[in-house]
């Protein structure tokens, strides 16, 4: 699947590839996104949440972009060498077929890593093609001016605190602040670039043929190597394989962080404000993600995961709004200020672009449900947790025990005051009784009379006034009437059977009133003002909790056709972003992880229920 190399227009032509038409590759540290018509036009060095190199997507005059492509009118696929996160663009031209594989190495060492290499490299497989290539670093978000210093194969971009080489296997040439080179290639030549993060003990290397086929053959075997400690042998192993690669690229090595996407301010809606920074570790979302990955074996990133709450996510943090914060810097910080850039005119227009998250500050009391159950897994199918592990999470319990009953901004970080969310209810719900569980199974010591206490109160306190006689439906917020999608979770956290008449009842009106052809809304944005303007696209995470609640209500067919469906909403690469607009595109931050676990989850419990 693909567009023509020639979408994107001229420079300065003001035009952008859709989200949905990109891939992505990364070393576990950050990551880059390559549109289908081979252009790199999102990189952030050296890490996720650093400033970006390149961000066309986000601007495509001034957000800076790599272009690697053919010269000639071509056609264009991608598609992921097979069983790794080694993306190839392929040309088709009248004469001559040709591809650029895209890649950044993983591991070799600690010097290695510091580089952050990026390899592309361009083979002619068929004819003939002629190639030109563009590097148009564009630094701190494109308000950074660089120098270029060319010698030979070899190009440096240097600014205040980065400077990244350039080096290619073909003749360069400066070009005010970027750098260009023309070359035409025969069937079986190839042409090699490679982009480093240089300085201190990392020094400019030139990346010859021989060494980046060696750097392409061992980023195979590491992606390949990582996937075979799979258990996932079902029927959309090559869709739930994707997603954990794209999962596993979501993770930051160093700390064990998980971002809940790589990219900022991807709108949800073409035009709209809703538009936020995504590069930073939601309690939420990585704990969902660490559920996700044990399901199908990974213990490595659970136990990493486990590592940066033990260190960074501790319960004498004394905030305000809790022990917790609802998320976090990848190294740990709390400090997440949110800023305008104003600079930048937002993808297809759609400003403001912003970076650093301001619900940093938002109370989300689900957040202790999701790490909670998150710890008790990893404790069941991992290993067991430390007593000082225990003992922060008594002390979590203890602080939801005493505080479940405030009103929040609830999961969906609204910015129209806080409400009682019956989702954050509900998490609270299992923040303790996930805690009974581990106490009881591994006779861990525990105030459990007051635990059990707090838990049945508000199991009755959800049942009364979450409960709306008139809607015949569980509802968003006590004493309200609107519906909302999170409370797809009640049977999936096991607090409502599945086949419970409340339930049943509860899912039709949702199918009714958010359901549409399969995609779920989260919410009705005109009932339940959110804060914000604008409307925004079904959102791809409820969709696949449809699908389970489905799964567990015995409705299979009908699950099974709704995950179906979801399937064809996918990227060409099976990438999800965080919501599908009413035309069916991709809307919002890309890849997004919530998404992706949500798809591992619905295919493993369906497949279970298929036999």
């Amino acid at each position: 699947m693909g567009g023509t190399a020639q979408d994107r227009g001229v420079p300065g032509g003001r035009r952008y590839v859709p989200i949905a038409e990109h891939g992505l590759i990364g070393d576990l540290r950050s990551v880059a996104l390559v549109g289908t018509d081979g252009t790199i036009d999102w990189y952030c060095c050296p890490a996720f949440d650093a400033p970006s190199v390149f961000a066309s997507i986000l601007d495509a005059e001034r957000g800076g972009c790599f272009e690697l492509a053919a010269t000639v009118p071509a056609r264009t696929k991608q598609f992921y060498f097979p069983d790794t996160n080694v993306l190839i663009t392929r040309f088709f031209t009248e004469d001559g077929v040709g591809e650029v594989q895209d890649f950044m190495p993983v591991g070799g060492g600690p010097a290695e890593a510091e580089r952050h290499r990026l390899i592309r490299r361009v083979v002619c497989v068929r004819g003939s093609i002629p190639f030109r290539t563009r590097v148009a670093p564009r630094f701190d978000y494109g308000s950074l001016p660089h120098t270029v210093r060319l010698t030979g194969d070899t190009a440096q971009f240097e600014t205040d605190g980065l400077t990244l080489a350039l080096t290619a296997t073909v003749p360069l040439e400066a070009d005010g602040p970027d750098v260009c080179g023309d070359f035409k290639l025969s069937e079986g030549d190839s042409a090699v670039f490679a982009l480093d993060k240089v300085g201190g003990d990392v020094t400019p290397r030139r990346c010859a043929r021989t060494e980046a086929e060696e750097q392409f053959a061992a980023t195979v075997a590491y992606w390949r190597r990582w996937l075979s400690a799979s258990r996932y042998k079902g029927r959309w192993r090559e869709m739930v394989h994707r997603s954990a690669l794209t999962l596993k690229l979501l993770t930051y090595a160093p700390t064990g962080a998980i971002v809940a996407a790589p990219t900022t301010s991807l709108p949800e809606e073409l035009g709209g404000e809703r538009n936020w920074d995504y590069r930073y570790v939601w309690v939420r979302d990585a704990a969902f993600c660490v559920y996700a990955l044990l399901r199908l074996g990974f213990t490595e990133e659970a136990e990493a995961f486990m590592d940066f709450v033990t260190r960074h996510i501790s319960p004498g943090d004394g905030k305000v709004s809790g022990p917790l914060q609802i998320m976090y810097g990848i190294d740990g910080r709390t400090q997440l200020p949110e800023r305008t850039l104003g600079h930048l005119e937002g993808h297809h227009g759609s400003a403001p672009v912003r970076v650093g998250n301001a619900a940093a500050d938002q109370l989300q009391l689900d957040i202790y449900g999701a790490l909670i159950d998150s710890i008790y897994l990893y404790d069941k199918w991992a290993k067991p947790i430390s007593s000082g592990h225990w003992d922060d999470v008594c002390e979590l319990v203890d602080w939801v025990c005493a505080h479940w009953d405030q009103p929040d901004e609830g999961i969906w970080e609204t910015r129209g005051g806080r409400r009682n969310f019956l989702y954050s209810r509900l998490m609270c719900w299992v923040a303790i009784e996930r805690a009974i569980r581990m106490a009881n199974r591994r006779g861990l010591p525990a105030d459990l009379p007051r635990w059990r206490e707090c838990r049945d109160t508000i199991y009755r306190r959800i049942m009364s006034r979450g409960w709306s006689e008139e809607r015949g439906a569980f509802v968003q917020h006590e004493d309200g009437d609107v519906l909302d999608a999170a409370v797809l979770m009640m049977p999936l956290t096991k607090f409502i059977a599945p086949t419970d008449p409340k339930w049943l009842s509860t899912l039709d009106a949702l199918t009714e009133e958010l359901v549409s052809d399969s995609l779920v809304y989260r919410y009705d944005t005109r009932a339940s003002p959110d804060g914000l303007r604008g409307d925004e696209g079904t959102f791809s995470i409820c969709s696949f909790w449809y699908v389970e609640a489905m799964v567990h209500a015995g409705r299979i067919d009908e699950a099974r056709l709704a995950f179906e469906k979801m399937l064809t909403y996918a990227n060409h690469l099976g990438l999800y972003a965080e919501e599908i607009s009413h035309t069916g595109e991709q809307q919002g931050n890309f890849p997004q992880a919530f998404t992706h676990l949500a798809l591992i989850s619905a295919a493993f419990n369906l497949d279970r229920a298929l036999g």
